[in-house]
């Protein structure tokens, strides 16, 4: 009867542990880049003079699609970076943007090692988690059949 309930309590317990992990709020790894993360007053200061900054979005178009984009931007995807350095200005302070600012913390590094002024990398899901307003983009309507 002992070995019932204990396997009872135990079952209860795990059952228990497991729901509480579901419920927990999202835990970001651990900040690895010598780009600054940004948070939502220091990307609205930057925004607020958009001739000196450029927004470099490193997401897929599958990304911007469902989880929205700032207003304007440059998209390369990280992995293309290395051969599209000609395309970013110089001549401009950068946001590197990714969903969690992880991947654009890692090209915000890769940039200021090629000479490029990056203020740091955003999270679009950050900067709306801390109330900042996303523009949400429409997929292209299908082309019609001829």
């Amino acid at each position: 009867m002992n070995i019932v309930k204990s396997f009872v309590f135990l079952t209860a317990s795990l059952l228990a542990s497991a729901s509480f992990a579901q419920q927990a709020a999202y835990q970001p790894p651990p900040w690895t880049y010598q780009t600054k993360q940004l948070n939502r007053a220091e990307i609205d200061a930057l925004l607020a003079k958009p001739q000196q900054v450029v927004v470099l979005d490193v997401r897929r178009p599958d990304e911007l699609i469902s989880k929205g984009a700032f207003p304007a931007y440059l998209n390369i995807q990280t992995k293309e970076i290395e051969q599209n350095l000609g395309y970013i200005p110089k001549d401009r302070t950068i946001i590197t943007v990714s969903n969690r600012a992880h991947r654009a913390g890692a090209v915000g590094d890769i940039l200021t090692a090629r000479g490029f002024k990056v203020a740091g990398a955003a999270g679009s899901l950050d900067y709306e988690d801390q109330g900042g307003k996303i523009a949400r983009i429409q997929p292209p309507a299908p082309k019609p059949a001829n």
